[in-house]
Protein backbone atom coordinates (compact mmCIF):
# COMPACT_ATOMS: atom_id res chain seq x y z
CA UNK A 1 0.00 0.00 0.00
CA UNK A 2 1.23 3.40 -1.38
CA UNK A 3 2.62 5.70 1.72
CA UNK A 4 1.26 8.85 1.92
CA UNK A 5 1.53 11.81 4.45
CA UNK A 6 -0.69 14.67 4.99
CA UNK A 7 -0.03 18.72 3.76
CA UNK A 8 -1.74 21.34 3.88
CA UNK A 9 -2.15 24.98 2.39
CA UNK A 10 -4.92 27.69 2.01
CA UNK A 11 -7.33 25.45 0.02
CA UNK A 12 -7.52 22.71 2.16
CA UNK A 13 -5.39 19.29 2.82
CA UNK A 14 -4.03 16.33 0.54
CA UNK A 15 -2.33 13.49 0.81
CA UNK A 16 0.73 13.41 -0.60
CA UNK A 17 2.98 10.23 -1.73
CA UNK A 18 5.59 9.90 0.78
CA UNK A 19 8.72 9.44 -1.27
CA UNK A 20 7.96 12.40 -3.26
CA UNK A 21 10.04 15.86 -2.67
CA UNK A 22 7.08 18.35 -3.76
CA UNK A 23 4.44 19.16 -1.85
CA UNK A 24 0.54 20.05 -1.93
CA UNK A 25 0.50 23.27 -3.90
CA UNK A 26 2.64 20.86 -6.45
CA UNK A 27 0.55 18.07 -6.46
CA UNK A 28 -2.83 20.56 -6.54
CA UNK A 29 -1.25 21.87 -9.63
CA UNK A 30 -0.54 19.41 -11.07
CA UNK A 31 -4.05 17.97 -10.96
CA UNK A 32 -5.87 21.19 -12.13
CA UNK A 33 -3.59 21.65 -15.41
CA UNK A 34 -2.99 18.76 -17.05
CA UNK A 35 -3.07 20.86 -20.54
CA UNK A 36 0.12 20.14 -23.20
CA UNK A 37 0.92 16.43 -21.68
CA UNK A 38 4.57 18.35 -22.02
CA UNK A 39 7.02 18.69 -19.28
CA UNK A 40 8.48 22.14 -17.90
CA UNK A 41 11.88 23.48 -19.83
CA UNK A 42 15.14 21.58 -17.64
CA UNK A 43 16.89 24.61 -18.62
CA UNK A 44 14.18 26.96 -17.15
CA UNK A 45 14.16 24.14 -13.83
CA UNK A 46 17.70 24.97 -13.79
CA UNK A 47 17.52 28.25 -13.70
CA UNK A 48 14.92 28.89 -11.10
CA UNK A 49 16.71 26.42 -8.63
CA UNK A 50 19.79 29.30 -9.55
CA UNK A 51 17.66 31.73 -8.73
CA UNK A 52 16.88 30.25 -5.21
CA UNK A 53 20.12 29.68 -4.42
CA UNK A 54 21.00 33.60 -5.56
CA UNK A 55 18.61 34.54 -2.81
CA UNK A 56 19.32 32.02 -0.01
CA UNK A 57 23.17 33.44 -0.28
CA UNK A 58 22.12 37.16 -0.31
CA UNK A 59 19.69 36.37 2.21
CA UNK A 60 22.28 35.14 4.65
CA UNK A 61 24.84 37.58 4.20
CA UNK A 62 22.15 40.20 6.08
CA UNK A 63 21.61 37.17 9.00
CA UNK A 64 17.60 37.27 7.43
CA UNK A 65 18.22 33.67 6.55
CA UNK A 66 19.55 31.46 9.12
CA UNK A 67 23.04 30.04 8.10
CA UNK A 68 22.26 26.74 7.98
CA UNK A 69 19.32 26.21 6.71
CA UNK A 70 21.04 28.61 3.80
CA UNK A 71 23.56 26.01 3.65
CA UNK A 72 21.14 23.28 3.23
CA UNK A 73 19.26 25.07 0.35
CA UNK A 74 22.17 26.08 -1.75
CA UNK A 75 23.06 21.94 -1.29
CA UNK A 76 19.58 21.30 -2.68
CA UNK A 77 19.70 23.91 -5.50
CA UNK A 78 23.14 22.58 -6.32
CA UNK A 79 21.35 19.26 -6.76
CA UNK A 80 18.51 20.54 -8.71
CA UNK A 81 20.80 22.39 -11.13
CA UNK A 82 22.53 19.09 -11.81
CA UNK A 83 19.60 17.21 -12.53
CA UNK A 84 18.98 15.59 -9.69
CA UNK A 85 15.39 15.38 -8.60
CA UNK A 86 13.94 16.02 -11.99
CA UNK A 87 10.74 13.40 -11.40
CA UNK A 88 9.54 15.78 -8.64
CA UNK A 89 8.90 18.78 -10.93
CA UNK A 90 5.82 17.49 -12.08
CA UNK A 91 4.00 20.40 -13.52
CA UNK A 92 2.86 21.42 -17.07
CA UNK A 93 4.31 24.12 -18.43
CA UNK A 94 1.37 25.95 -19.74
CA UNK A 95 -0.48 26.68 -16.27
CA UNK A 96 -2.67 29.43 -14.81
CA UNK A 97 -1.51 32.17 -11.74
CA UNK A 98 1.22 33.84 -13.96
CA UNK A 99 3.67 30.95 -13.03
CA UNK A 100 3.15 30.31 -9.11
CA UNK A 101 2.63 26.91 -9.02
CA UNK A 102 6.24 26.76 -10.80
CA UNK A 103 8.07 28.60 -8.37
CA UNK A 104 6.19 26.66 -5.41
CA UNK A 105 6.67 23.72 -7.15
CA UNK A 106 10.77 24.25 -6.82
CA UNK A 107 10.02 26.23 -3.55
CA UNK A 108 8.93 22.73 -1.72
CA UNK A 109 11.02 20.28 -3.61
CA UNK A 110 14.24 22.57 -1.91
CA UNK A 111 12.64 22.59 1.16
CA UNK A 112 11.81 19.19 1.62
CA UNK A 113 15.51 18.33 -0.04
CA UNK A 114 16.87 20.90 2.47
CA UNK A 115 15.27 19.63 5.56
CA UNK A 116 16.27 16.49 4.49
CA UNK A 117 19.94 17.64 4.53
CA UNK A 118 19.30 18.85 7.92
CA UNK A 119 17.75 16.57 9.55
CA UNK A 120 17.39 13.23 8.01
CA UNK A 121 13.73 13.70 7.51
CA UNK A 122 11.92 15.32 4.73
CA UNK A 123 8.71 15.67 5.93
CA UNK A 124 9.46 17.45 9.06
CA UNK A 125 9.81 21.11 7.11
CA UNK A 126 12.70 22.38 8.98
CA UNK A 127 12.97 24.73 6.18
CA UNK A 128 9.93 26.36 4.73
CA UNK A 129 8.94 26.98 1.33
CA UNK A 130 7.37 30.41 1.68
CA UNK A 131 8.85 31.80 4.76
CA UNK A 132 12.60 30.42 3.99
CA UNK A 133 13.04 28.77 0.16
CA UNK A 134 11.36 32.06 -0.93
CA UNK A 135 11.95 34.43 1.04
CA UNK A 136 12.70 38.16 -0.21
CA UNK A 137 11.25 36.77 -3.70
CA UNK A 138 7.57 36.38 -5.53
CA UNK A 139 6.50 34.48 -8.30
CA UNK A 140 6.56 37.57 -10.20
CA UNK A 141 10.16 38.19 -10.26
CA UNK A 142 11.36 35.23 -10.16
CA UNK A 143 9.42 33.50 -12.92
CA UNK A 144 10.32 36.37 -15.30
CA UNK A 145 13.91 36.03 -14.45
CA UNK A 146 13.99 32.08 -14.95
CA UNK A 147 12.60 33.09 -18.18
CA UNK A 148 15.07 35.58 -19.19
CA UNK A 149 17.93 33.63 -17.85
CA UNK A 150 16.46 30.12 -19.87
CA UNK A 151 16.33 32.49 -23.67
CA UNK A 152 20.09 33.84 -23.30
CA UNK A 153 20.92 30.10 -22.09
CA UNK A 154 18.96 28.49 -24.99
CA UNK A 155 20.08 30.82 -27.84
CA UNK A 156 23.78 30.18 -27.35
CA UNK A 157 23.70 27.05 -29.34
CA UNK A 158 21.19 28.62 -31.78
CA UNK A 159 23.74 31.75 -32.67
CA UNK A 160 26.62 29.20 -33.21
CA UNK A 161 24.73 26.97 -35.57
CA UNK A 162 23.31 30.39 -37.06
CA UNK A 163 27.04 31.76 -37.26
CA UNK A 164 27.84 27.87 -38.65
CA UNK A 165 25.09 28.60 -41.60
CA UNK A 166 26.95 31.95 -42.44
CA UNK A 167 30.24 30.56 -42.60
CA UNK A 168 28.54 27.91 -44.91
CA UNK A 169 27.00 29.88 -46.88
CA UNK A 170 29.86 32.10 -47.59
CA UNK A 171 32.12 29.13 -48.15
CA UNK A 172 29.59 28.14 -51.01
CA UNK A 173 29.33 31.37 -52.08
CA UNK A 174 33.31 31.67 -53.02
CA UNK A 175 33.24 28.16 -53.83
CA UNK A 176 30.81 28.99 -56.93
CA UNK A 177 31.99 32.66 -57.81
CA UNK A 178 32.51 31.34 -61.54
CA UNK A 179 29.72 29.59 -61.92
CA UNK A 180 27.05 31.97 -64.47
CA UNK A 181 23.40 31.44 -63.97
CA UNK A 182 20.54 33.11 -65.31
CA UNK A 183 18.78 35.63 -62.68
CA UNK A 184 15.18 35.30 -62.07
CA UNK A 185 12.74 37.29 -60.78
CA UNK A 186 9.10 36.23 -60.43
CA UNK A 187 9.85 33.09 -61.28
CA UNK A 188 10.69 34.53 -64.85
CA UNK A 189 14.53 35.13 -66.85
CA UNK A 190 16.27 38.74 -65.74
CA UNK A 191 19.49 39.23 -66.34
CA UNK A 192 22.84 36.90 -65.90
CA UNK A 193 24.70 36.40 -61.78
CA UNK A 194 26.66 33.93 -60.36
CA UNK A 195 25.67 31.39 -58.21
CA UNK A 196 28.35 32.46 -55.99
CA UNK A 197 26.26 35.71 -55.86
CA UNK A 198 23.04 33.70 -54.92
CA UNK A 199 24.88 32.11 -51.75
CA UNK A 200 26.48 35.52 -50.93
CA UNK A 201 23.64 37.24 -50.72
CA UNK A 202 21.99 34.26 -48.41
CA UNK A 203 25.01 34.90 -46.34
CA UNK A 204 24.39 38.47 -45.89
CA UNK A 205 20.92 37.86 -45.39
CA UNK A 206 21.87 35.26 -42.15
CA UNK A 207 24.55 37.77 -40.98
CA UNK A 208 21.64 40.43 -40.66
CA UNK A 209 19.80 37.49 -38.77
CA UNK A 210 22.09 37.37 -36.17
CA UNK A 211 22.95 40.81 -35.47
CA UNK A 212 19.02 41.60 -35.17
CA UNK A 213 18.87 38.73 -32.53
CA UNK A 214 21.82 39.41 -30.71
CA UNK A 215 20.62 43.22 -30.10
CA UNK A 216 16.94 41.47 -28.91
CA UNK A 217 18.72 39.37 -26.08
CA UNK A 218 20.17 42.53 -24.71
CA UNK A 219 16.65 43.09 -23.48
CA UNK A 220 16.96 39.59 -21.61
CA UNK A 221 19.96 40.72 -19.60
CA UNK A 222 17.83 43.36 -17.45
CA UNK A 223 15.50 41.50 -15.39
CA UNK A 224 13.08 42.15 -12.44
CA UNK A 225 14.57 40.06 -9.62
CA UNK A 226 14.29 41.94 -6.39
CA UNK A 227 10.98 43.82 -7.25
CA UNK A 228 9.21 40.94 -5.63
CA UNK A 229 5.40 40.91 -6.15
CA UNK A 230 4.36 44.02 -8.36
CA UNK A 231 7.92 45.87 -8.62
CA UNK A 232 7.80 47.72 -4.96
CA UNK A 233 10.01 45.39 -3.70
CA UNK A 234 8.14 44.47 -0.54
CA UNK A 235 9.08 42.21 1.88
CA UNK A 236 12.62 42.40 0.50
CA UNK A 237 15.71 43.70 2.22
CA UNK A 238 16.98 46.56 1.01
CA UNK A 239 20.64 45.04 0.87
CA UNK A 240 18.76 42.05 -0.82
CA UNK A 241 17.04 44.00 -3.04
CA UNK A 242 20.44 46.21 -4.51
CA UNK A 243 22.78 42.44 -4.70
CA UNK A 244 21.10 39.79 -5.22
CA UNK A 245 21.09 40.17 -9.27
CA UNK A 246 24.71 40.76 -8.59
CA UNK A 247 24.93 37.14 -6.70
CA UNK A 248 22.88 35.67 -9.37
CA UNK A 249 24.90 36.68 -12.20
CA UNK A 250 27.84 35.24 -10.51
CA UNK A 251 26.18 32.27 -9.67
CA UNK A 252 24.55 31.76 -13.20
CA UNK A 253 27.62 33.18 -15.28
CA UNK A 254 25.33 35.36 -17.15
CA UNK A 255 25.51 39.25 -17.53
CA UNK A 256 22.56 40.55 -15.53
CA UNK A 257 21.82 43.51 -14.49
CA UNK A 258 18.46 44.69 -11.88
CA UNK A 259 16.00 46.36 -14.60
CA UNK A 260 16.04 50.25 -13.82
CA UNK A 261 12.31 50.25 -13.73
CA UNK A 262 11.09 47.04 -11.27
CA UNK A 263 7.30 48.39 -11.85
CA UNK A 264 7.69 48.01 -16.23
CA UNK A 265 9.69 44.71 -15.54
CA UNK A 266 7.28 43.18 -13.90
CA UNK A 267 4.01 44.34 -15.64
CA UNK A 268 5.41 44.12 -19.16
CA UNK A 269 6.85 41.21 -21.15
CA UNK A 270 7.56 43.02 -24.58
CA UNK A 271 11.45 42.28 -24.45
CA UNK A 272 10.58 38.82 -25.02
CA UNK A 273 8.03 39.78 -28.10
CA UNK A 274 10.95 41.91 -29.53
CA UNK A 275 13.48 37.87 -29.12
CA UNK A 276 10.37 36.15 -30.87
CA UNK A 277 10.52 38.97 -33.24
CA UNK A 278 14.08 39.08 -33.87
CA UNK A 279 13.59 35.16 -34.45
CA UNK A 280 10.75 34.96 -36.53
CA UNK A 281 12.11 37.73 -39.53
CA UNK A 282 15.08 35.41 -39.38
CA UNK A 283 13.70 32.52 -40.27
CA UNK A 284 11.11 33.98 -43.04
CA UNK A 285 14.49 35.03 -44.53
CA UNK A 286 15.92 31.71 -43.86
CA UNK A 287 12.84 29.97 -45.14
CA UNK A 288 12.63 31.98 -48.68
CA UNK A 289 16.21 30.85 -48.58
CA UNK A 290 14.64 26.96 -48.54
CA UNK A 291 12.24 27.77 -51.17
CA UNK A 292 15.05 28.78 -53.60
CA UNK A 293 16.87 25.59 -53.15
CA UNK A 294 14.38 23.11 -53.62
CA UNK A 295 13.35 25.39 -56.58
CA UNK A 296 17.48 25.36 -57.82
CA UNK A 297 17.40 21.70 -57.36
CA UNK A 298 13.72 20.81 -58.98
CA UNK A 299 13.60 17.86 -61.28
CA UNK A 300 16.17 16.43 -61.75
CA UNK A 301 14.86 16.18 -65.73
CA UNK A 302 11.32 18.37 -65.51
CA UNK A 303 12.53 21.36 -63.42
CA UNK A 304 15.81 23.82 -62.70
CA UNK A 305 18.31 21.18 -61.58
CA UNK A 306 21.29 23.94 -61.10
CA UNK A 307 22.14 22.83 -58.07
CA UNK A 308 22.21 19.51 -56.40
CA UNK A 309 21.13 18.97 -53.01
CA UNK A 310 22.71 15.99 -50.91
CA UNK A 311 20.50 12.84 -51.44
CA UNK A 312 19.23 11.76 -47.92
CA UNK A 313 16.46 9.18 -48.06
CA UNK A 314 13.51 7.92 -50.31
CA UNK A 315 11.46 10.28 -51.64
CA UNK A 316 7.69 8.03 -52.13
CA UNK A 317 6.76 5.07 -51.19
CA UNK A 318 5.33 4.40 -54.73
CA UNK A 319 7.60 6.16 -56.81
CA UNK A 320 10.88 4.86 -57.35
CA UNK A 321 14.16 6.78 -57.53
CA UNK A 322 12.61 9.80 -56.41
CA UNK A 323 14.31 11.97 -53.88
CA UNK A 324 12.79 14.83 -52.35
CA UNK A 325 14.37 18.05 -50.85
CA UNK A 326 13.46 17.10 -47.29
CA UNK A 327 15.81 18.84 -45.47
CA UNK A 328 14.72 22.38 -46.78
CA UNK A 329 11.10 21.34 -46.38
CA UNK A 330 11.60 20.59 -42.58
CA UNK A 331 13.22 24.30 -42.06
CA UNK A 332 10.01 25.53 -43.88
CA UNK A 333 8.20 23.99 -41.41
CA UNK A 334 9.89 24.89 -38.51
CA UNK A 335 9.56 28.34 -40.14
CA UNK A 336 5.88 27.87 -39.84
CA UNK A 337 5.79 26.92 -36.39
CA UNK A 338 8.01 30.37 -35.14
CA UNK A 339 5.49 32.55 -36.82
CA UNK A 340 2.54 30.75 -34.97
CA UNK A 341 4.55 30.65 -31.66
CA UNK A 342 5.25 34.56 -32.22
CA UNK A 343 1.66 34.95 -33.21
CA UNK A 344 0.87 33.42 -29.47
CA UNK A 345 3.51 35.33 -27.72
CA UNK A 346 2.30 38.44 -29.07
CA UNK A 347 -0.98 37.96 -27.81
CA UNK A 348 0.23 36.77 -23.96
CA UNK A 349 1.84 40.29 -24.04
CA UNK A 350 -1.25 42.06 -24.78
CA UNK A 351 -3.45 40.46 -22.83
CA UNK A 352 -1.63 41.56 -19.52
CA UNK A 353 -3.20 43.57 -16.90
CA UNK A 354 -2.48 46.34 -14.26
CA UNK A 355 0.98 45.68 -12.88
CA UNK A 356 1.63 41.82 -14.36
CA UNK A 357 1.32 40.08 -17.14
CA UNK A 358 -0.20 36.64 -15.89
CA UNK A 359 0.43 34.82 -19.22
CA UNK A 360 4.21 34.10 -18.82
CA UNK A 361 4.00 30.79 -18.88
CA UNK A 362 2.58 30.62 -22.49
CA UNK A 363 5.06 33.49 -23.62
CA UNK A 364 7.55 30.78 -22.02
CA UNK A 365 6.25 27.67 -23.68
CA UNK A 366 6.65 28.70 -26.70
CA UNK A 367 9.44 30.99 -27.20
CA UNK A 368 11.38 28.18 -25.93
CA UNK A 369 10.20 25.92 -28.59
CA UNK A 370 10.59 28.09 -31.14
CA UNK A 371 14.21 28.41 -30.18
CA UNK A 372 14.91 24.94 -29.40
CA UNK A 373 13.68 23.70 -32.84
CA UNK A 374 15.48 26.72 -34.72
CA UNK A 375 18.33 25.18 -33.04
CA UNK A 376 17.78 21.96 -34.58
CA UNK A 377 16.46 22.95 -38.24
CA UNK A 378 19.87 25.28 -38.76
CA UNK A 379 21.96 22.39 -37.75
CA UNK A 380 20.22 19.79 -40.06
CA UNK A 381 20.45 22.46 -42.91
CA UNK A 382 24.03 22.62 -42.24
CA UNK A 383 25.14 19.15 -42.10
CA UNK A 384 22.61 17.55 -44.18
CA UNK A 385 22.11 19.83 -47.02
CA UNK A 386 24.61 23.21 -47.67
CA UNK A 387 27.84 21.38 -46.98
CA UNK A 388 27.88 19.16 -49.58
CA UNK A 389 25.43 21.10 -52.12
CA UNK A 390 26.68 20.99 -55.55
CA UNK A 391 26.21 23.46 -58.73
CA UNK A 392 25.82 22.17 -61.80
CA UNK A 393 28.02 24.30 -64.07
CA UNK A 394 27.62 23.87 -67.53
CA UNK A 395 23.75 23.29 -67.37
CA UNK A 396 23.90 26.96 -65.19
CA UNK A 397 25.90 28.29 -68.29
CA UNK A 398 23.71 26.50 -71.23
CA UNK A 399 20.09 27.90 -69.53
CA UNK A 400 21.99 31.44 -69.21
CA UNK A 401 23.01 31.73 -72.72
CA UNK A 402 19.56 30.42 -74.23
CA UNK A 403 18.06 33.04 -72.07
CA UNK A 404 15.91 35.39 -73.48
CA UNK A 405 16.82 37.54 -70.90
CA UNK A 406 20.31 38.11 -72.04
CA UNK A 407 18.93 40.81 -74.54
CA UNK A 408 19.12 43.18 -71.80
CA UNK A 409 22.18 43.57 -72.56
CA UNK A 410 21.39 45.00 -76.19
CA UNK A 411 19.54 47.89 -74.78
CA UNK A 412 22.14 50.49 -74.35
CA UNK A 413 22.78 50.17 -78.01
CA UNK A 414 19.53 49.78 -79.45
CA UNK A 415 16.75 50.69 -76.92
CA UNK A 416 14.53 48.90 -74.91
CA UNK A 417 11.71 48.61 -78.01
CA UNK A 418 14.14 47.18 -80.39
CA UNK A 419 15.78 45.07 -77.75
CA UNK A 420 12.39 43.57 -76.75
CA UNK A 421 11.38 42.69 -80.14
CA UNK A 422 14.59 40.93 -80.92
CA UNK A 423 14.10 39.01 -77.11
CA UNK A 424 10.51 38.14 -78.39
CA UNK A 425 11.50 37.11 -82.25
CA UNK A 426 13.71 34.43 -79.93
CA UNK A 427 11.03 33.17 -78.47
CA UNK A 428 8.62 32.81 -81.26
CA UNK A 429 11.98 31.00 -83.66
CA UNK A 430 13.18 28.83 -80.97
CA UNK A 431 16.37 30.65 -81.46
CA UNK A 432 18.49 32.44 -79.15
CA UNK A 433 18.91 36.28 -78.79
CA UNK A 434 22.71 36.58 -80.87
CA UNK A 435 21.01 34.93 -83.80
CA UNK A 436 17.97 37.08 -83.92
CA UNK A 437 20.42 40.68 -83.24
CA UNK A 438 22.34 39.23 -86.27
CA UNK A 439 19.35 39.79 -88.03
CA UNK A 440 18.53 42.88 -87.65
CA UNK A 441 22.05 44.05 -88.60
CA UNK A 442 22.37 46.36 -86.00
CA UNK A 443 25.70 44.65 -84.60
CA UNK A 444 28.82 44.06 -85.69
CA UNK A 445 30.36 40.58 -84.63
CA UNK A 446 32.59 42.36 -81.86
CA UNK A 447 29.68 44.16 -80.44
CA UNK A 448 28.11 41.30 -79.93
CA UNK A 449 30.85 39.37 -78.68
CA UNK A 450 30.87 41.95 -75.78
CA UNK A 451 27.51 42.64 -74.95
CA UNK A 452 26.79 38.86 -75.19
CA UNK A 453 29.65 37.72 -72.75
CA UNK A 454 28.21 36.52 -69.70
CA UNK A 455 31.54 36.73 -67.56
CA UNK A 456 30.92 40.68 -68.33
CA UNK A 457 27.42 40.53 -67.63
CA UNK A 458 27.38 39.08 -64.18
CA UNK A 459 27.15 41.11 -60.86
CA UNK A 460 30.02 43.62 -60.17
CA UNK A 461 29.96 42.74 -56.23
CA UNK A 462 33.47 43.95 -55.00
CA UNK A 463 35.86 42.19 -53.20
CA UNK A 464 35.21 44.43 -50.51
CA UNK A 465 31.56 43.74 -50.14
CA UNK A 466 32.57 39.75 -49.20
CA UNK A 467 34.75 41.03 -46.26
CA UNK A 468 33.68 37.97 -43.42
CA UNK A 469 32.84 39.69 -40.64
CA UNK A 470 32.22 36.19 -38.34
Amino acid sequence: MLKTRLESDSIGSMMIPASVYYGVQSLRANRNFQITGQQMNDDFLRNLALIKKAAAITNAITGDLDADKANAIEQACDEVIAGKLRKDFILDPVQGGAGTSANMNMNEVIAHRASEILSGDKDKYIVHPNDDVNMGQSTNDTIPTAGKMTVLTLAKPMLAELTRLYKALDKKADEFKDVIKMGRTQLQDAVPMTLGDTFHAYATMVKRAIKRIEDSLDEMKAVNLGGTAIGSCINASDYYVKHVVTVLSKVSDLPLTQANDLFDATSDIDSFVAVSGAIKAGMMAISKMCNDLRLLSSGPRCGLHEINLPAKQNGSSIMPGKVNPVIPEVVNQVAFLVAGHDATIMMAAEAGQMELNAFEPVTFYQLFESITAVTGAIRTLINNCILDLTANKDHCLSLAEHSTGIATALSPKVGYQKAASIAKAALHNGTSVREEAEKTGLFSTAELDSMLDLSKAVGRRTAEARVAVM
